[in-house]
């Protein structure tokens, strides 16, 4: 039974990293000791390493400790034996790549569906969905596929922002651009603005936080919603 967290991001504004989470991941990961974490996003292009101790430092505020996929000797095994994993955040693009390049894209796919808790934050949710399209980042490497582990049945795009009314600026809006994305292919959406979280204990899908979420449903106009319909 699927048992995930998908977070839009990791650090709110002007907090400690994971701080806003850390109660809420407490009675999430309540069976885990021992953490695996896949740093491949690496944010700001920092090391897997130092990425690996940064959330480190955040867990063993709850008493977890964390292990980075890299430091096992068989990554495959690492996923579908671990206790619990967090995938977290940087480019979705280098991030995806990393997985399919040592061939886990599917193993994280079965350890998900194998009930494996799972947290996601920013990229880190962004591969829960069907495809890693709606994506923030720039393309800065090419992977294999855009498709990724399609373990809930819609897109995902974090720090989902509506268009701040009198702000004089002349590019597309997150809207936009994901009336473009379905324009070509018809996967619902949804923006998660931070602060939020998405929560799936097996088929059951809701939203968690202080804010609504955005819906787009293919050809159809977007919704401000608490409740997801899938």
């Amino acid at each position: 039974m699927k048992n995930l967290l998908l977070a839009s991001t990791s650090t709110l504004y002007g907090e400690k990293h994971l701080e806003y989470l850390l109660d809420d991941l407490k009675i999430f990961f309540k069976e885990v000791n021992e953490l695996c974490f896949i740093p491949f996003a690496r944010p700001g292009a920092i090391s897997w390493d130092h990425y690996t101790r940064h959330v480190a430092q955040s867990f063993a505020k709850i008493g977890i400790t964390v292990k980075g996929i890299h430091e096992y000797l068989d990554p495959k095994k690492a996923l579908l034996t671990a206790q619990g994993i967090f995938t977290g955040g940087g480019n979705t693009f280098v991030l995806v790549k990393e997985l399919y390049d040592q061939q886990l894209m599917d193993t994280l796919r079965l350890a998900m569906e194998n009930g494996v808790p799972y947290l996601g934050c920013s990229a880190g949710s962004n591969i829960v969905g069907m495809t890693m399209h709606t994506t923030n980042d720039m393309p800065i490497v090419m992977p294999k596929s855009f498709e990724t582990t399609a373990a809930v049945p819609f897109n995902i795009n974090a720090h989902y922002m509506d268009p701040i009314e009198g702000l004089k600026h002349n590019g597309e809006s997150r809207i936009d651009r994901i009336a473009e994305f379905q324009h070509f292919h018809k996967i619902p959406v949804v923006g998660i603005p931070e602060g939020d979280y998405i929560r799936v204990i097996g088929d059951r899908i809701s939203l968690v936080g202080p804010h609504k979420a955005k819906l787009f449903m293919p050809d159809q106009k977007p919704i401000d919603t608490d409740k997801l319909p899938f």
